[in-house]
């Protein structure tokens, strides 16, 4: 079956950003978590969404936004108790559905259609081999490591960005995977996952003040 539970999981004890989850964002009177459910209701291929939180505050938003919770114990949030895969095959074992869309709300700009584009592909993709569905990046940039550059080389051998090796930064913007695996593999994805390619604007994660300055500014220019 083809059955999609979109799970936004969410905390209280937010480290570098305080009460990163539900600071204002997207249109008047929403915030982060309450404009990642608007998102998702408008994608039609999402049989429910389930907000996973230890929070009462943010698990009554999500009440009154009209999805279904899941109550998380404290030793599943404190990100010191429990292992983050230990963390999500709890989450999967919780909820109902095949498959989970693991939908973080600090990637408040992946777009309705992106979500519903991906859910098509992934199920495509299930068929040709892989096993699950994560958004990423393609990235062309100088690195180094503490050895010096580790993609191109100094002096006559220098080329421009755009001849670089392709590297794939992975957002997690966008995962999808089988709800059982998820819990088999603790994990939120597998060994092959596919590579779903999103916008450098999509791919924008919050986990700092400037972050969410970059994401607010983006989100009023569209």
């Amino acid at each position: 079956m083809n059955n999609i539970t979109a799970v936004i999981p969410v905390r209280g004890g937010s480290q570098r950003l305080k009460n990163k989850n539900i600071l204002p964002f997207g249109n008047e009177g929403e915030n982060l978590l309450t404009h990642k459910i608007e998102q998702l209701k408008q994608v039609k291929e999402v049989s429910r969404i389930v907000v996973s939180s230890d929070s009462d505050i943010m698990l009554e938003m999500a009440i009154e936004s009209g999805v279904e919770v899941h109550k998380r114990s404290w030793e599943y949030c404190d990100e010191k108790t429990k292992s983050f895969g230990e963390v999500v095959a709890h989450v999967a074992e919780s909820v109902e559905g095949d498959h989970i869309l693991w939908a973080t709300c600090t990637s408040p700009l992946v777009k309705p259609e992106t979500y519903s584009d991906a859910i098509k592909i992934y199920f495509e993709e299930l068929e040709n081999g892989a096993d699950s569905l994560v958004s990423f990046e393609m990235i062309k940039r100088y690195m180094w490591d503490e050895n010096g550059p580790i993609n191109y080389q100094l002096g006559t051998a220098h080329i421009p960005s755009q001849q670089l090796p392709a590297v794939y930064l992975p957002t997690f913007g966008v995962t999808l995977a089988p709800r059982q695996k998820m819990i088999e593999w603790n994990y939120f994805h597998g060994v092959r996952p596919y590579k779903y390619m999103i916008s450098q604007k999509e791919s924008i994660d919050i986990d700092d003040e400037l972050d969410m300055m970059i994401a607010r500014s983006i989100y009023n220019m569209d």
